[in-house]
């Protein structure tokens, strides 16, 4: 009972943190979603931290190490590249939004591309990317809650509670609400995390290097990459598309145009891989159970975390393990949740009926916060992927926006709106005839050699789409060069 009464107190402390954020503030649009374009360091340094530790860090890291091995380090790899990136990336971002006053990821490609058209498209990608990765975090807020409160709340009441909270603070607050529950979240989840992945091998098996041989032992070569499948060219190129796609996620964009100014980005940069290191012991509470908790398959090893504390530990620390578990599936939920809701009222309702007041706009963003949890809440308790599972799909999809983004930047950018669009969509259209049809390289191109087999197919979505991108590109750049000529000809 008392891990459910912690566990309680967490909820009702983090809506608290939600709703008292908006006080004293006029919550526009701007306000609402990138906060004023206010935030100091440290409230972008919470908020960009928070992509690093949801429930992914809990149940996901954990369960990958357990269930797949060597594979696992490629979250520690791919994190700290993309930190490397928005040193210089994020920046430039950031001065382009402010001249221009923008407040969402597809208002940036429309006022590049000078075309709301494509501002739409962008819209509808980011929802649909965001959907499976706010399942995600639901599913991991049900498992956490279910679990440490041992059964008495089901996953799917879990669910229910949870995404019911974070619409109230979204709607209220925005991402001030984001920001604030992120402080408390971030604490307790380095002090959990820490003890954690340091004392379960310890206590079980002596030493960090007991464990490993005792697993090594037991279960030969799992520590490391295996010859096919999640081999090292899927591992290269899982980090590669998951670096490119980092900042490409709709919320994660729109949170750095909530700076004050463009060194926030470049004081983070060097500060967020060291603290990207804090997931090895993650890993490493995942690895301690592989061999006190065996048999979990499938979607279910991505309970291996808590059915190894559960036997450790007495009922209160599981509550404060539960607790610092649910803030982690309730900070980056509000930030998709208000993503979402921006991209839908901003870049698609006001596209499709331009007279609309900013009024309008901004009652429609807030209204359409429940819609989108619904439509999560319903897809979580369809059941399905493991954790990891769907955060690859989510970025499988959005990262097939970097190349138009980074081309956009240049000078001179020989990108038109229509190799653009184009190469985006031939990108998706491959990811989704994959994940449709179940399809891998391997049984769409058997005769390939093996290292091409094991690519990630969000990697090939990507190489399509920079295929595409710039013979379009070329292509209607010539025609438009030839239109203007032959123009010229009949005036003169």
């Amino acid at each position: 009972m008392i891990a459910l009464i912690i566990l309680a107190a967490f909820l009702l402390l983090s809506l608290f943190l939600g709703i008292r954020a908006q006080k004293g503030k006029d919550m526009d649009l701007e306000q609402w979603s990138v906060g004023g374009r206010g935030f100091g360091s440290v409230f972008v340094f919470l908020l960009m931290a928070g992509e690093i530790y949801t429930t992914f860090t809990f149940l996901g890291g954990s369960g990958w190490a357990y269930g797949k091995g060597g594979p696992t380090f490629y979250i520690l790899a791919y994190g700290a590249l993309a930190y490397v990136i928005s040193y210089f990336l994020l920046p430039a971002i950031w001065k382009y939004a402010k001249e221009h006053s923008l407040v969402s990821q597809p208002d940036f490609f429309a006022a590049k591309y000078k075309s709301n058209a494509l501002g739409f498209m962008v819209a509808v990608v980011g929802i649909v990317a965001i959907i499976p990765y706010l399942v995600l975090q639901l599913k991991g807020l049900g498992i956490i809650v279910s679990e440490a409160s041992y059964g008495r709340i089901s996953p799917t009441v879990s669910v229910w509670i949870g995404a019911a909270t974070i619409t109230v603070y979204v709607m209220i607050s925005g991402i001030h609400g984001s920001a604030w529950t992120a402080a408390l979240k971030d604490v307790l989840i380095l002090g959990i995390v820490l003890f954690l992945g340091i004392y379960l091998p310890i206590h079980y098996y002596g030493s960090f290097k007991e464990m490993f041989q005792q697993i090594e032992a037991a279960k030969p070569g799992f520590i490391a990459l295996p010859k096919t499948g999640m081999s090292i060219s899927w591992f290269i190129s899982t980090i590669v598309l998951t670096a490119l796609g980092f900042y490409m996620w709709p919320h994660t964009f729109a949170s750095s145009f909530s700076a004050k100014n463009a060194k926030v980005f470049r004081k983070n940069a060097t500060i967020m891989p060291l603290y990207s290191l804090v997931l090895l012991f993650v890993f490493f509470a995942g690895f301690a159970a592989i061999l006190k908790v065996p048999g979990l398959e499938g979607a279910d090893a991505d309970l291996s975390l808590f059915r190894l504390a559960l036997q450790t530990f007495d009922p209160w620390f599981i509550g404060v393990i539960g607790g610092a578990g649910l803030l982690t599936a309730l900070v980056p939920g509000s930030m998709l949740l208000m993503g979402a809701a921006t991209l839908a009222a901003k870049n698609m309702y006001k596209t499709l009926a331009p007279s609309v007041t900013d009024k309008q706009v901004t009652f429609t963003a807030k209204a359409t916060v429940p819609v989108v949890a619904l439509i999560a809440v319903f897809f979580t308790l369809q059941g399905g992927d493991t954790i990891g599972a769907l955060l690859l799909m989510g970025y499988s999809i959005v990262t097939q926006l970097f190349p138009a983004l980074v081309l956009s930047l240049a000078k001179k950018p020989f990108v038109t709106v229509y190799g653009a669009a184009s190469g985006i969509l031939a990108g998706i259209a491959f990811v989704a005839y994959v994940t449709i049809s179940s399809s891998t390289i391997a049984t769409m191109f058997p005769s390939l050699p093996q290292v091409v087999k094991d690519l990630n197919v969000g990697v090939v979505a990507l190489v399509i789409n920079i295929v595409v991108l710039v013979i379009v590109s070329l292509v209607t750049k010539s025609a438009a060069i030839t239109h203007v000529h032959e123009e010229k000809k009949v005036v003169s």
